[in-house]
């Protein structure tokens, strides 16, 4: 897969992207990252990409023509267009299942605005779809950017260990992830539970599924309302609350 990252700041996607999991992912190849400043296509000699907005306001503008000309440098007239995306308030939610759904493309161009946002009219021209990361406003999308291309890469072939480390996750399966232990088995007095000592793996993966069911009822219960109990799962929370 190869993910673009329209941007003002390549250094600073850069400096992220090569670190820890992801990094590791481009050297190996197992995924391509590119990140393009998007004022090497501005078309004057300050490399100005922003502008003051029609009807005022507060702010400035990102020009439709700087982003236009980047994207447009990404792939030949005879290739199919890529999937392009803008980061923006404005977006829809981005989900576990949008990052699902977007690491099954060949191609991903993540678009960051800045200032007051982008022009609309390059929005309605090239973009596909607007995704938000949260109710809450940033600096630009560099951050949620980054933030997609994380959650999407993990999830290619080879990028993690095995698939068992995102498919246990949280919010993959609809419910929040169990309780994590490790050593020492005793931590300022307190124990790690009996059941993941015992060796019975029917046991333990019992034990994780009611308490992710547990974790998820009492944090996020508007997750638990689209996961469909099946009749193990009530046996098991039954069972829990008998022995509670």
């Amino acid at each position: 897969m190869r993910i673009d990252i329209l941007t003002l700041f390549p250094e600073m996607c850069e400096t992220v992207l090569n670190e820890s999991i992801i990094g590791r992912a481009r050297k190996a190849g197992k995924v391509e990252i590119v990140c393009t400043n998007i004022r090497d296509f501005a078309d004057n000699k300050h490399h100005k990409v922003d502008d003051m907005p029609y009807g005022g306001g507060m702010g400035m503008v990102m020009a439709a023509e700087p982003i236009f000309q980047s994207f447009q440098s990404l792939y030949h007239s005879e290739e199919p267009k890529p999937h392009l995306v803008y980061l923006s308030p404005k977006g829809a939610a981005f989900t576990q299942e949008k990052a699902v759904e977007l690491a099954r493309l060949d191609r991903l161009v993540l678009l960051c605005g800045h200032y007051e946002g982008v022009d609309e009219r390059v929005l309605t021209e090239i973009v596909d779809e607007e995704i938000s990361v949260g109710d809450f406003v940033l600096t630009g999308g560099e951050l949620p950017a980054l933030c997609v291309t994380d959650a999407v890469c993990r999830m290619l072939p080879g990028v993690l260990s095995d698939d068992l480390c995102f498919r246990e996750e949280s919010h993959f399966s609809g419910l929040l992830e169990y309780p994590q232990y490790t050593r020492p088995a005793v931590w300022h007095e307190r124990e790690v539970p009996a059941v993941l000592l015992s060796g019975d793996h029917a046991k333990v993966d019992a034990w994780r599924r009611v308490q992710s069911l547990l974790i998820t009822m009492e944090r996020r219960p508007d997750l638990l309302s689209e996961e469909t109990l099946s009749p193990k799962d009530r046996k098991l929370l039954e069972k829990h609350r008998k022995n509670s």
